[in-house]
């Protein structure tokens, strides 16, 4: 496991950025390699500093500390086979748990994601679910990342150009470099830009429109990600993921 020295505390910190780190220091080992030395760039303080302002000027941040890197720890760089990418978190009380579209149990699922499970079961002619966390995929190697890891309460994007975005790309480098056909599902013009941090002739870009109720039926819906990604990972000699939940 990477040494653990690589991570400092600025005793000038606030609260929340202390946490962070804490939990950034418990990062997976395969992770915490390629992703330890970012904590100790310019752009990682500048948001360190950030959040300590956040918190001292009394905002409610998501997700709790302890489930920002829960991505990265549900599925470990050696286990990637399928990456999918958020934007931010959502920013009401208690959905957000640091996989991108996927909310706690109990929690009402979101129109996005009640498009993405339409088109499992138009794809795959799996059962809608019930509920909302996607857990189950990220265990089977399914990276459910967002491209920036914290929001304000109420406010979506608030935290976006903070730093997560360097954080993140850094991520999908790292998978790009390390990792062998992966499926890269890329949903909305946001996304679509991460294609050129992508080896196309190593890896699967499957991209289309974002689940959103505004722009599902312009692409999204009928894309059949789930069956190609199957087929994708089948052809390469990897098992296919279960989407069923």
């Amino acid at each position: 496991m990477a040494s653990r020295e690589i991570i400092s505390f600025p005793c000038n910190m606030a609260g929340l950025a202390v946490k962070i780190l804490s939990a950034f220091s418990r990062l997976h080992p395969s992770w915490m390699k390629y992703l330890g030395p970012e904590f100790q760039l310019p752009y990682m303080r500048q948001l360190e500093q950030f959040l300590a302002q956040e918190e001292k000027s009394g905002k409610v941040i998501y997700p709790a500390p302890e489930n920002i890197f829960n991505a990265f720890n549900s599925t470990p760089l050696n286990r990637v086979e399928v990456v999918i990418l958020g934007q931010d978190p959502y920013h009401g009380p208690g959905q957000a748990h640091g996989l991108c579209f996927s909310v706690q149990e109990g929690v009402a699922i979101p129109p996005s994601l009640r498009n993405i499970f339409k088109e499992i079961k138009n794809d795959l002619d799996f059962p809608i679910p019930q509920e909302g966390s996607l857990q189950h995929w990220a265990d089977q190697g399914v990276l459910l990342l967002n491209a920036t890891l914290t929001v304000e309460e109420g406010k979506a994007g608030s935290h976006q150009g903070k730093g997560w975005e360097q954080f993140t790309d850094t991520a999908i480098k790292v998978v790009n470099e390390h990792c062998d056909h992966v499926v890269f599902m890329l949903w909305g013009n946001y996304a679509h830009k991460k294609t050129a941090l992508i080896d196309e002739s190593k890896h699967c870009v499957l991209t289309a429109a974002h689940p959103s109720p505004l722009s599902a039926h312009r692409g999204f819906l009928g894309c059949k990600h789930f069956s190609k990604a199957n087929e994708y990972l089948e052809s390469h000699g990897k098992k296919a993921i279960d989407w069923r939940l």
